[in-house]
């Protein structure tokens, strides 16, 4: 006995007037249908069909048929007083058989091809057939008739194109959205690297190729696709399972009928085909002949999903009274009880035990009478009651009255295409609570479970449901796992299955050339660039005042730079700047204490307290260019460096022309000190008061003010001071190189002074150092980065007033002070 089954629903006679085009088709398909049988006797060809026992998952499908007529026909508020009758015809889960009996089902006999078109069937429905590329075969020939087809089993989503099967329905849902729900299983436990297999049939590679596309959108590669049918040679078989074993992909999505699953499953034992996370689809993740002992090192812990399971009340009752007495003349029911209780019904057989007939299915534990998990078998019912719900609301809408009477009328000419009209707007809810339904391309809604293979106390194989898919749910919540453990491959933890290790947080994936998408190197992000997360495709970059951290996985605020009292730099300067003043600040107490001796009357000591007064804010102005800048100490640091260095020079200046005029004089010696006053306090005056318009006019125009630089640092801030108008700012200190100019030039006129003048000899060369100072200030200022410009200015400064402080007063004080 082959694999089974196909299954007809008949209804009464049914006929219709004849039509010559129909009548021709119908001779031309008979022709090359027989033309295709007598090939293969001819050439003595035989299809290669590898056979079984009878296949007990499949009978229990029959039974379950024949439990739904029987329940139906004694339902008098479901068609009341119309029986449904049947025929079960045997595909053997192949083409040609489905070819032969669904011909023989055209012509109203079963075996019959030889007979002409007539236009007549008993058929209404037909229900099945178990195998996509039988149900193709099937539709191709019903639908010249267009008999309504509903199938349980078959899953191809080319079956849904309305254009090609019109006739068609299913009560299972597509297979377009169980290879998307498989996709995103791998995606979900990070599988990224998975092999693949499927049947070389309509059902393996359209589902197949509608994962690897679903996959390809969810980032998951897969590492090779093989195919296998039952036809294939052993050595094929072989070839295979070779393949899997050599591959590095440690998850396989095994897209399989039950079939050529029982074929590879035996051959994956052979090969030890062992360490792999096996995620099957619905055809065979719940075969219960798969779930034992014999293969559990294999399978174990395999993930897939199937339709819900439910339960039907009454059926087990039914099945357990299935007899071969209930129809002596069926021998589908006669090989099911020899192969189930190992004996032989036949009267003359002397090596094979007797059957008694009084064997009791309720002891036998297998396929046929395991009702626990009833899934497909749930399709079958829903199928026969959505063709009784088609049929009985045909019936009732030709009809007068809208009351719904206790009878129906039957008619003997049904129209089929009002049938299919029907079945597509059925709407019932079975006695379970399960909604029955059909949607424009006469597929169910798509709903599954996730089933986990698990062991239970007795070491046992059960199915545990861990998760669900909803597909009309909005993308996101269509799929769910529940709180439960799930058994991976032989017990292990969750396996790992990439073709690279993950990238950590910091790294970056490169794709290497040559390999698919999921291969690929870690490569470290740049500076200033993060990744947060494992396998980042790319490093994002940090805000503009943000850098990256050691390992390149957050972005901190960057380090903000600037010259600070609490650095060694900062503190060192600052001491200095104020030893600076203080030792000024000593020195006017000393002029202050000899005031009266005829050295300090002799340098004008008028002019040398405002020198000594000017050089104490030089030195302490340079405290201003320490510290976070602020506004109003951007705006102070360079108007008061300006200034206070103008007040200087313009001291100094004031001193050497008094000193050059009174000894270039024509006038009397004694008459220049008398003019000499008013010319100091004036020239001291105005020389700093232009310095000082210029500073306003600066501030007013555009002051300075304190920037955050990034451009020239990536990694920090550099806080500074932002000369607003650069102009201003070269403005003032070109003006202080002016004054430094003319005093140089009027000290070294008075260079050949008597002794008792030689003060012009120390501010010429203090003038010197002066120039010297400022003028390798300016490269060094333009090139010199971040808070090291303003450790250069201060040093200019603090060179600068050291210098005229040391030249000028540093003699003096030898002379008045009694070392």
């Amino acid at each position: 006995m082959c694999v089974m089954f196909f299954i007809v629903v008949a209804m009464g006679a049914f006929g219709e007037e004849k039509d010559p085009a129909l009548c021709i088709y119908c001779v031309l398909l008979l022709c090359v249908c027989c033309f295709v049988l007598f090939f293969f006797i001819i050439v003595d060809i035989k299809p290669t069909l590898i056979s079984f026992r009878i296949n007990l998952r499949e009978f229990r499908f029959a039974q379950t048929m024949i439990f739904a007529i029987t329940e139906i026909n004694n339902n008098h508020t479901l068609l009341p007083n119309i029986s449904i009758g049947y025929q079960i015809f045997d595909t053997c889960g192949s083409v040609l058989p489905s070819m032969q009996a669904v011909m023989g089902l055209m012509n109203g006999q079963e075996k019959t091809l030889g007979k002409t078109c007539s236009g007549q069937s008993s058929a209404h429905f037909i229900i099945g057939a178990s195998e996509s590329s039988s149900t193709i075969v099937m539709l191709q020939i019903s639908g010249i008739f267009q008999i309504p087809v509903i199938s349980h089993f078959a899953t191809c989503a080319c079956l849904s194109n309305r254009k090609e099967y019109p006739s068609f329905f299913r009560t299972i849902p597509s297979d377009y959205f169980q290879s998307r729900a498989l996709a995103k299983l791998v995606k979900h436990f990070g599988w990224t690297w998975v092999g693949a297999i499927r049947s070389d049939n309509d059902y393996g590679n359209n589902g197949m190729a509608t994962f690897i596309a679903a996959a390809r959108q969810e980032g998951v590669c897969v590492e090779y696709s093989e195919a296998i049918s039952r036809t294939y040679s052993s050595e094929q078989v072989e070839r295979v399972v070779s393949v899997i074993s050599k591959g590095s992909a440690k998850v396989l999505i095994a897209f399989l009928a039950q079939s050529e699953m029982s074929i590879f499953i035996e051959e994956a034992l052979k090969q030890n085909l062992t360490g792999l996370q096996w995620v099957g689809s619905e055809s065979w993740i719940t075969a219960s002949h798969l779930a034992n002992r014999k293969y559990a090192s294999i399978l174990m812990g395999a993930l897939g999903f199937t339709i819900k399971k439910t339960k039907i009340t009454g059926l087990q009752e039914f099945l357990y009274n299935v007899h071969p007495s209930q129809n002596p003349q069926n021998k589908l029911l006669k090989e099911f009880w020899e192969s189930t209780f190992d004996c032989s019904l036949e009267p003359d057989v002397h090596d094979q035990t007797k059957c008694s007939g009084s064997e009791r299915l309720q002891a036998i534990n297998n396929s046929f009478t395991d009702v626990s998990e009833l899934r497909i078998s749930n399709n079958v019912y829903k199928a026969v009651y959505a063709a009784a719900h088609a049929m009985h609301a045909m019936l009732k809408c030709e009809q007068q009255s809208d009351v719904v009477n206790s009878s129906c009328r039957w008619q003997d000419n049904l129209n089929l295409k009002k049938a299919v009209e029907h079945l597509q707007n059925v709407n019932f809810t079975l006695q379970s609570g399960e909604k029955v339904y059909f949607d424009e391309n006469g597929d169910p809604s798509a709903t599954y479970e996730l089933v986990n293979w698990q062991r239970n106390e007795a070491g046992d194989t059960v199915f545990v449901t861990v998760g669900s898919y909803d597909a009309s749910l909005p993308n996101g919540r269509q799929f769910t796992m529940k709180e439960l453990n799930i058994t991976w491959k032989s017990g292990s933890s969750k396996p790992q299955s990439v073709c690279s290790e993950s990238c950590r947080p910091g790294f970056r994936q490169a794709v290497i050339k040559g390999r698919p998408i999921c291969c690929f190197s870690c490569v470290a992000c740049a500076a200033g660039e993060i990744t947060n997360s494992s396998n980042s495709a790319e490093c994002s970059r940090c805000p503009l005042e943000f850098w990256s951290n050691e390992d390149h996985s957050d972005c901190v605020p960057k380090v903000i730079e600037f010259l600070s009292y609490k650095e060694t730099m900062g503190t060192l300067l600052s001491a200095i700047s104020v030893f600076g003043a203080c030792l000024t600040l000593g020195v006017l107490c000393v002029f202050f204490w000899f005031r009266q001796t005829p050295l300090v009357k002799a340098s004008n000591s008028e002019l040398s307290f405002l020198l000594l007064f000017s050089l104490i804010l030089c030195f302490l102005c340079s405290l201003t260019f320490i510290g976070e800048p602020t506004e109003w100490s951007c705006m102070l640091r360079h108007t008061a460096f300006g200034i206070t260095f103008a007040l200087c020079l313009s001291c100094i200046l004031a001193k050497t022309i008094t000193v050059v005029m009174a000894f270039n004089a024509d006038r009397p010696a004694h008459t220049v000190p008398q003019c000499s006053a008013p010319f100091q306090r004036t020239s001291v005056l105005g020389c700093t008061l232009l310095q000082v318009v210029v500073c306003v006019l600066w501030l007013t125009i555009s002051p300075p003010f304190p920037n955050k630089n990034t451009a020239h640092a990536t990694e920090r801030i550099i806080l500074e001071c932002d000369l607003g108008n650069s102009i201003g700012f070269w403005v003032v200190l070109g003006y202080i190189g002016l004054l430094a100019m003319l005093c140089f030039i009027f000290a070294f006129l008075a260079r050949k002074l008597p002794d008792n003048f030689n003060e012009a000899k120390f501010i010429t060369f203090s003038m010197l150092i002066f120039c010297v100072v400022w003028v390798t200030f300016i490269p060094a200022y333009v090139s010199t980065p971040g808070k090291f410009t303003v450790a250069v200015e201060i040093f200019a400064i603090l060179a600068s007033s050291f210098s005229l402080f040391f030249c000028i007063f540093a003699p003096k004080c030898y002379i008045l002070l009694p070392f």
